[in-house]
């Protein structure tokens, strides 16, 4: 389901500064629109793990060929892999979800060279503004992979650590792959830490891995119990909210 293309033009100018109150009004609705179609059919597909980096790098590549080995074992104890649903890392992703039968989500963003959804989807959303994607993909996961990846990745990752290390999240690990890529990144944090910037304490949910084996063992004892609490708020569809006929059709096919 596509969002239509000329709320793009309406976002550009959605930021360029005020406007008529209408026209303002109307973006409002048209963004709480877009948050309830997220909200409709994400609820009940979590615990979700969200796999986050580049979407240029191929099936050849080292970083893919992990990012879909790690959802697969991910996806093998019950979690729900979720991506921004394009290719890259995000297919690698969704794909080793698919290897292991898991359920395999999708947030895609609606952009001017359109990016197309991945084939490994099980779910396939289409978001026209990047903040609410942001905001469903960080509500429905438990934690973040973080694959190397570029500007947006690196968005992504940053405004996570904030929302941690202003108590607006907790308990969220964060797992970066790739000592070597994320080097001078974490030495600028170091330097963060040295100037007071930010605490040491704040970084103890973020984790680094250089290997496939060495993320699983990091991550397994906070996944094991994330897991346990998220599937005792899981919530049960409501008729009167037409989310059975929701859930029926946003089933996987050959899944219950």
């Amino acid at each position: 389901m596509a969002l239509p293309n000329k709320d793009q033009q309406i976002d550009l100018r959605f930021l360029e500064g005020p406007r008529s109150r209408w026209k303002e009004f109307v973006s409002v609705v048209k963004i709480v629109g877009e948050f309830i179609y997220g909200f409709r059919h994400l609820h009940f597909v979590g615990p979700c793990v969200t796999f986050f980096g580049s979407a240029r790098f191929g099936e050849d590549h080292p970083f893919y060929k992990a990012a879909r080995e790690m959802a697969r074992r991910v996806g093998r104890v019950g979690f729900t892999i979720m991506t921004g649903g394009g290719p890259g890392i995000m297919e690698a992703a969704n794909r080793g979800a698919r290897d292991v039968g898991a359920l395999s989500i999708g947030c895609n963003i609606v952009l001017p060279n359109e990016q197309q959804a991945n084939p490994y989807l099980d779910v396939s959303l289409n978001f026209n503004r990047f903040f609410v994607r942001k905001v469903l993909l960080l509500k429905y996961s438990i934690c973040f992979v973080v694959m190397p990846g570029g500007a947006g990745t690196v968005d992504e990752l940053f405004e996570t650590i904030t929302l941690i290390q202003t108590g607006k999240v907790k308990d969220f690990p964060i797992l970066l792959y790739g000592k070597d890529y994320w080097k001078p990144m974490l030495e600028q944090i170091d330097r963060m830490v040295a100037e007071g910037t930010i605490g040491r304490k704040e970084l103890e949910f973020v984790f680094v891995a250089d290997s496939v084996d060495e993320a699983t063992e990091l991550l397994q004892d906070q996944l094991l119990v994330m897991w346990r609490e998220a599937n005792q708020r899981k919530d049960a569809p409501k008729w009167w909210f037409l989310e059975n006929r929701v859930n029926d059709r946003l089933r996987p096919k050959g899944k219950g």
